[in-house]
């Protein structure tokens, strides 16, 4: 494997077309049947790289579509800061390099090109590159019927699900994270990619007046980093409502909501986006600080939490960056979200 790229064909289906199909080499079968996929989408390569495996790998990293792990339920919905799904990892001979391509090009069609490089440095900085202590699992029969493709490691949950998840967006609850320089990290969060989120967040804050700041700052109680299942209509969220703020207010909360969503692909924005309308939009919700770990006393908070009837985007950034994100149109739906306890 390549130390700079992990996998030696990174560039496999960066773009939409029958040219980059080429990284796969010419006259092998993936490269004839993914030449049919004009784009070619996540859920098509995740059909791809299903027909290609054998047996034996099917039973290591394939299962039914609501599989019930002994440990932790239902499998296709946990998410983690730092855990495996299967045992076998990507960059070995598990995989051979032609499904080590399609695997690349799944997670790159799930994630915006824009935002490859940082992904890229994150998974360098805490697994060692892309598909180092990586797994994945398919969940259901690709070929006939709905099915979840997920993707995880130490700070990342992605999925694709083609919607075969009813009522949910990105296909269930995800998780992305990064140790920039330091497990406990400066206040400052040096070389974090994500931190800026946070950074943009506080800076809202800091427009708000003095009555309603009170009521956006938790001084104490502030939710483990698991707790991301919804709490209805009925529910009672920390901080300042949303409808209390102004209108510019709003649309920079619309703003940052955007910034959020900005490293996964047009189609997950969108269907994220569309849940969150359906519950009432961000009107609905409401914006938490935390005073509670609060890195160098700077009041330039690194906890903080957007939360309504059945969204939550909840970004910790002690003793660094974790952001755990649940997103849907019905809050009757129920998730498995673990956090391993040697999980940072």
């Amino acid at each position: 494997m390549s130390s700079e790229h992990s996998l030696p064909r990174r560039h496999f289906l960066r773009t939409a077309g029958t040219a980059t199909l080429g990284a796969l080499g010419a006259g092998t079968p993936l490269l004839h049947a993914a030449k049919k996929a004009k784009p070619p989408q996540a859920e098509s390569l995740v059909k791809l790289l299903y027909q290609s495996l054998t047996e034996k790998q099917r039973k290591a990293m394939c299962f039914a579509w609501d599989h019930l792990d002994k440990t932790h339920g239902l499998l296709r919905t946990r998410t983690a800061n730092n855990w495996r799904i299967t045992k076998p990892i990507i960059a070995s001979s598990f995989y051979t390099k032609d499904q080590q391509a399609l695997i690349r090009g799944i997670f790159e069609g799930m994630t915006n090109p824009e935002w490859h490089a940082r992904f890229d440095q994150q998974l360098k900085d805490d697994v060692g590159g892309f598909g180092k202590k990586q797994a994945i699992a398919i969940f259901g029969e690709p070929d006939s019927g709905k099915f979840e493709f997920v993707l995880t490691s130490r700070h990342m949950t992605l999925r694709c699900d083609g919607d075969s998840a009813d009522h949910v967006a990105f296909g269930g609850p995800v998780l992305y994270a990064h140790e920039g320089e330091r497990l406990y990290e400066k206040p400052d969060h040096p070389n974090n990619v994500f931190w800026h989120q946070a950074l943009e967040a506080n800076k809202l804050y800091g427009t708000l007046d003095a009555a309603h700041q009170k009521l956006a700052l938790v001084k104490s109680g502030m939710p483990s980093e698991e707790l991301i299942g919804f709490k209805g209509r009925e529910g009672k969220f920390q901080g300042c409502p949303v409808t209390e703020f102004a209108g510019d207010q709003k649309a920079e909360l619309q703003r940052i909501l955007r910034l959020l969503l900005e490293p996964y692909r047009q189609s997950d924005r969108n269907e994220a986006m569309n849940c969150l309308k359906a519950q009432g939009g961000l009107d609905r919700c409401s914006l938490a600080f935390y005073e509670e770990g609060d890195l160098g006393k700077d009041k330039v908070y690194d906890n903080w939490r957007i939360e309504g009837p059945s969204f939550v985007w909840y970004f910790r950034g002690n003793p660094h960056v974790h952001v755990w994100v649940n997103v849907a149109d019905d809050p009757s739906v129920k998730i498995n979200s673990y956090q391993d306890s040697v999980g940072v």
